[in-house]
């Protein structure tokens, strides 16, 4: 049997709260902790505030059973899984973005007055190489009365540890369950503790090892596919010049058996991909050369969309443009850094031609977008009346189109599926 029986997730977004509902599955009790209103009441109603299969029913299962309860402030718990957003701050035009963790920072502030001997803090946020070691120290100094890890090592009455998720938007019930995970500890003994939470609900292989590596392994599975990615977008450029079919190129590259390219896209997007090399580059300026030009190459890539329906625009008298997509991958309604997204504004914003916008997984446009005056259509409207038509995310209810109606029009597919 378990040690736990109550703990405290905080952060309630696209992590902490399958996180919550799946520990709460398992007979923790759990309380959620967010600073919205509206998403604390939403999950007391049973409703999760985002769309993730199978989650709906989870979530209105463990409230209803008692298991979850959310609340926008802390209250005492054995184990507090933080798991609130580490974002990028705005950067200047050439500059290299650069890590916020200020929400690890409130959220430690926040656990600091209610933590108390044999308490497990674990940081899941994805994190700059030390952000853990920042957590103790703030904990450490809000709480002289405890010791922590970097204190007393194995004799600390507070236990650290860095656990990253590593789940895939659309599968995140499945893999929080069923991935391997990182236990990173500030000592052994944080480890083991943290190690013994994770086993209440993990079946996956649990690889212990110590918070530094826990946080630049996590940075470093998403640095190795954005590298991997910017190859394929830099190819794209490449074939555009040569006047090359990119799809078929890689196509008959990968027939060799120990190569496996990607494909390219419109850019990188998601809350990981398109965001955690910057973390390592920031601690490592000097040493993660090619870390830092993948991630230029794919940042690049919406403003070479954007030339190439320019230039289609200007054979045009009245452009009138289907932008098919909005989410940063198919089939979900996630628009986190979506280069899709990067692309409609940008279109927007130069008045290229009327943009007829369509995302059917939303049920209303950002405001970075509806400020423009844009609205959602139809695809079957928005395909009709279109003479471009850009294809920007690969969703399945795009696939299956007339191409007699796309014969007359120019069509920009950048994710090679017509």
């Amino acid at each position: 049997m378990h040690s736990f029986s109550r703990i405290a997730v905080i952060g309630l977004g696209y992590i902490g709260l399958p996180t919550a509902a799946v520990f709460a599955e398992n007979g923790v009790e759990v309380i959620g902790v967010d600073v919205n209103p509206h998403v604390v009441e939403s999950i007391n109603q049973g409703r999760p505030h985002f769309g993730e299969p199978n989650l709906d029913a989870l979530v209105r299962r463990v409230v209803e059973s008692g298991k979850l309860r959310a609340t926008t402030s802390l209250e005492p718990a054995e184990a507090f899984i933080i798991a609130v957003p580490t974002p990028l701050r705005d950067h200047g035009e050439g500059a290299d973005a650069q890590p916020d963790i200020s929400y690890v920072e409130a959220a430690a502030r926040a656990v600091a007055p209610v933590l108390a001997a044999g308490n497990l803090v674990i940081l899941e946020s994805t994190s700059p190489v030390g952000t853990t070691e920042r957590m103790a120290a703030i904990l450490a100094e809000l709480r002289p009365d405890l010791s922590f890890p970097q204190q007393r090592g194995e004799l600390a009455e507070v236990q650290v540890a860095h656990c990253p998720e590593r789940v895939l938007p659309g599968r995140i019930l499945e893999e929080v369950v069923n991935n391997a995970r990182v236990i990173g500890g500030m000592s052994r003994k944080c480890a083991q503790r943290a190690l013994g939470l994770y086993r209440i609900v993990v079946r996956g292989d649990c690889r212990v090892t110590n918070a530094r590596t826990a946080e630049l392994a996590k940075l470093t599975e998403n640095a190795y596919r954005d590298v991997n990615i910017a190859f394929a977008n830099e190819l794209s450029f490449i074939c555009d010049r040569l006047r090359l079919n990119v799809w078929e190129l890689i196509e008959v590259a990968n027939l060799h058996p120990r190569v496996n390219i990607l494909s390219p896209g419109p850019g990188v997007g998601g809350h990981c991909i398109a965001v955690d090399p910057w973390f390592i580059v920031a601690t490592n300026p000097e040493e993660a050369r090619l870390i830092r030009t993948a991630r230029l190459i794919n940042d690049a890539k919406p403003g070479f969309v954007c030339a190439r329906v320019r230039e289609r625009a200007a054979a045009l008298k009245r452009p009138v443009i289907a932008c098919l997509g909005l989410s940063y991958k198919k089939d979900v309604d996630d628009l986190r850094e979506s280069p899709a997204v990067a692309v409609v504004r940008q279109l927007a914003r130069e008045a290229v031609g009327e943009l007829l916008v369509v995302e059917p997984h939303i049920s209303r446009l950002p405001p970075e977008l509806a400020d423009f005056g844009l609205r959602l259509c139809d695809f079957d409207e928005a395909i009709e009346r279109a003479n471009v038509v850009l294809l920007l995310v690969d969703h399945m209810s795009f696939l299956h189109v007339d191409r007699d109606v796309l014969k007359d029009k120019f069509v920009i597919d950048t994710r090679g599926a017509w």
